[in-house]
């Protein structure tokens, strides 16, 4: 085997290497957050759970900041759902904002009431001062402003505040899981660990997404 060959090998070797421990340093994030709560992510419990050099957190991802920030973002629904949305507001699809927001919120439902680990970072978020929580949020807010700029064209014209009303669906969503989670218990009687209580908010977010549009259509001719 030539030199050439050889070091090629080694270059895969190494870089190999790297990505499996930088995905292992990541991933003990998510595990001692679920274990510890926010808390716990110190350099010594994350690379003890991933078992391998403290060192090469700051090696590979410079600090402690930086890799709890890179499984933030990979992890945050929000940030990765409105991404995935650029080119679906470029093509500007005939389910319009409407659809749009549905498909949103009721992913948003699923997804947060399974993650155990969501759960936990959005406590962080809303319980604790974090500048890296600040800056996630502060750059999703620019990020939704995608959505709105697409909404705020369709609704032109129209007396609907639609901000409001996803913040008020979204707040409704987080604090809905977040209670049935921590306390075992129904909100007003609702019990959203069954199926039948999922349905019934599932239902209502599309309810009231409806009347909000219906609100301010055009009467039929």
């Amino acid at each position: 085997m030539t030199d050439k060959h050889q070091s090629r090998k080694k270059y895969q070797g190494e870089k190999n290497n790297k990505e499996r421990t930088m995905g292992k340093l990541i991933a003990a994030v998510g595990k001692v957050l679920k274990e510890k709560g926010y808390p716990g992510l110190t350099i010594a419990n994350i690379s003890k759970e991933a078992g391998v050099d403290r060192k090469l957190i700051g090696l590979y991802f410079g600090n402690l900041d930086k890799l709890v920030e890179t499984y933030i973002r990979g992890k945050d629904y929000w940030l990765s759902a409105t991404m995935n949305a650029v080119e679906y507001f470029g093509n500007a699809p005939e389910v319009g904002s409407r659809g749009f927001l549905e498909s949103l919120l009721l992913n948003q439902l699923e997804d947060f009431l399974s993650n155990t680990e969501m759960q936990k970072i959005l406590a962080w978020q809303i319980c604790e001062e974090s500048v890296i929580m600040s800056e996630i949020s502060q750059e999703r807010e620019k990020m939704s402003a995608l959505f709105f700029a697409f909404a705020d064209k369709e609704l032109q014209g129209k007396d609907l505040d639609l901000r409001a009303v996803v913040t008020i669906l979204v707040a409704g969503i987080y604090y809905i899981v977040l209670h049935s989670v921590h306390t075992k218990s129904t909100v007003c009687e609702i019990d959203i660990s069954t199926p039948e209580g999922m349905n019934r908010i599932k239902t209502s977010i599309k309810n009231i997404l409806g009347w909000a549009y219906n609100s301010v259509e055009e009467p039929a001719g």
